[in-house]
């Protein structure tokens, strides 16, 4: 039986790395675009390594020539750069604005075009990494909430028009502690409806659900965020 393929975008730390790891030991076989070399070099061997910066079009075009793969069940765009907050919108930049959204939103677009081909004949799945700052925020997370939102919506257009044969899904994780990350108090924890922050493993269950082979959920956005998003928070 022919291994079940995915690309995962970012694929070298945080999220994209537990999602690696987790898709692997599920026995697909797994190849991962980040432009992070070194952290790429640590990935387990079975994982396909590509230095990829997907923002970058010819970048994008050279990744996929060296992956020289025929054929792809799932691809994560998963890859952005980390840090929502830029400063104030009027002395946010130019420069800082697009490089936010080429590496986001730029990149899932570069990445879904290039995949397409590849996807369509084993009528296979989408999964958008947004985030739940693309429906809320703090202040100052302009260009990042821009990004975010800019993939909800991609999502539910290329369901439309991709579908029936590939599905597209969007998700937007919450409070997700990678490792690495700061350690979290009492309170970070039980300010969650579920009383904890999230798990890069919790994105990698959404993951599974809905790359499952001929799957019934396509343009949705699916929140993985211990329920913040529906607690209404008062000042006291």
């Amino acid at each position: 039986m022919m291994k079940k393929t995915a690309i995962v975008t970012g694929g070298a730390g945080g999220i994209g790395q537990v999602l690696c790891t987790g898709l692997l030991a599920d026995g697909w076989q797994v190849a991962a675009f980040d432009r992070d070399e070194a952290a790429l070099a640590a990935l387990p061997e079975p994982v396909q390594r590509v230095a990829c910066d997907v923002g970058d079009e010819a970048s994008v075009k050279a990744g996929m020539a060296a992956l020289g793969w025929d054929g792809l069940d799932l691809l994560v765009n998963n890859a952005g750069l980390a840090g929502p907050h830029l400063g104030p919108v009027e002395d946010l930049s130019l420069e800082a604005w697009r490089a936010m959204l080429d590496s986001h939103l730029t990149g899932a677009f570069l990445m879904t075009r290039a995949c397409v081909p590849l996807l369509r004949p084993r009528e296979g799945a989408i999964v958008n990494m947004a985030s739940t700052r693309a429906m809320m925020s703090e202040p100052d997370s302009e260009a990042y909430a821009a990004a975010k939102g800019g993939l909800v919506a991609m999502g539910h257009a290329l369901a439309i028009s991709l579908g029936p044969e590939i599905r597209v899904n969007t998700i937007a994780p919450g409070w997700i502690v990678t490792s690495g990350a700061e350690e979290l108090s009492h309170e970070d924890h039980a300010q969650h409806p579920v009383g904890r922050a999230g798990r890069p493993e919790d994105v990698l269950e959404a993951v599974r659900y809905l790359a499952q082979p001929d799957g019934f959920v396509t343009g949705q956005v699916v929140t993985v965020d211990g329920g913040m998003t529906r607690k209404m928070i008062y000042a006291e």
